[in-house]
């Protein structure tokens, strides 16, 4: 049997060289992607730190940005060229009245569209100084509603425990970039909300004020606020049933406040919730003007008017008409007084003759008789 012998060229041998070459490399690649990651670190000094996880903010509505804005202060408290206003005359309008009773005097409509509708356009940047107190309008509502604070200054507010109203749950807010986020200010009639019942017909600064209203405000947990987004009554309540009167109570004030009205959803609703506390209070704005007590006007009754005395008639005149200062009687004679006549009448002092003396008092006819 013959057998053929194999030769391999020089050729042959580079290949095979580069062949094996690249697959050690590839067998390299492949185990050090594979490999468990190293227990140490090296730090690149041109790049810097790793970056510090990032924390994702809760979800906004598209129609309400306010939310996003709501974590965060303003760079600097900015106080409204007008001041604030509401559409209500005075105080008289939701002092000493219950929710129940106020939401029967807002009106009920259905909702207007969205159209025109820019948060900062119409109801002003976020977190006004409305009030004129130096501090803007987020750090005023953590002051309010949160214990064990801790301030930077007369305003900012750098930590704090908050009850949050919408869940019953504490949350210990530490102010930071990203951990502020986890208490926000809601508002209680949604910006939203009230561009659809009746806040496009409304002055700016109503506006604005309607934005920064304390009784329209309050601190609470993220995860509520963005479970809300700009709902009604009709369609979100806060999960803290116990909570829900007081709630309400502020949405029916706001409501009446500024003028808005409520969809027939939403007023059943309402209704609905206020039948359970009918004797909660309304809740008044601290920028309605407070009314003032009108000054009682008592109408006292004229005293009745003296009788008048009048003089009886006269009776045919019983006096001289031929003399005056004094009556000079008519009779069958007159005499004067410490004289030498009988009488039956006489004058004491002296009396003017002024027709005829027909009585001679007059003797020295100088015109005065008994003189």
């Amino acid at each position: 049997m013959n057998r053929r012998r194999i030769t391999f060229g020089p050729r042959f041998w580079i290949v095979a060289s580069l062949v094996l070459l690249a697959c050690s490399l590839v067998v390299v690649m492949v185990g050090a992607a594979i490999a468990p990651p190293s227990s140490h670190q090296t730090l690149d000094v041109a790049t810097g730190p790793l970056p510090t996880p990032r924390i994702s903010a809760p979800p906004v509505t598209p129609t309400d940005s306010f939310s996003a804005e709501s974590a965060s202060d303003p760079k600097t408290v900015t106080v409204p060229a007008e001041d604030a206003s509401v559409a209500i005359l005075d105080s008289s309008t939701t002092d000493q009245t219950t929710a129940f009773a106020l939401l029967a005097t807002v009106p009920v409509k259905g909702p207007a569209p969205m159209t025109g509708y820019v948060r900062t356009a119409m109801f002003g940047a976020a977190w006004l100084d409305e009030d004129r107190n130096g501090c803007d309008t987020r750090n005023d509502m953590l002051s309010r509603d949160l214990t064990a604070i801790v301030k930077s200054g007369s305003c900012r507010v750098l930590s704090g425990r908050l009850v949050s109203p919408y869940t019953g749950g504490v949350i210990d807010f530490v102010r930071g970039n990203r951990t502020s986020t986890a208490v926000q200010i809601d508002h209680v009639v949604s910006l939203g909300d009230a561009w659809r019942t009746g806040a496009q017909q409304l002055t700016g600064a109503q506006r604005v004020a309607l934005a920064n209203d304390p009784i329209n405000l309050f601190a609470v947990d993220a995860r509520s606020n963005a479970q809300k987004r700009d709902g009604d009554t009709a369609t979100w309540l806060p999960a803290s049933k116990p909570f829900r009167c007081t709630y309400v109570s502020h949405q029916v004030s706001v409501k009446a406040t500024y003028g808005l009205w409520v969809t027939q959803a939403e007023h059943d609703a309402m209704a609905r919730v206020l039948s359970d506390c009918a004797s909660m209070p309304a809740v008044t704005s601290p920028f309605v003007p407070t009314s003032v007590p009108q000054p009682v006007v008592v109408v006292t009754p004229a005293p009745a008017a003296s009788p008048v005395k009048v003089a009886p008639a006269p009776a045919p005149s019983s006096c001289d008409p031929n003399y005056s200062g004094q009556c000079v009687p008519v009779t069958s004679d007159v005499d004067c007084a410490g004289g030498s006549g009988d009488g039956p009448a006489y004058l004491t002092g002296t009396v003017s003759v002024i027709g005829s003396d027909h009585y001679g008092l007059d003797r020295n006819h100088d015109g005065i008789g008994c003189n």
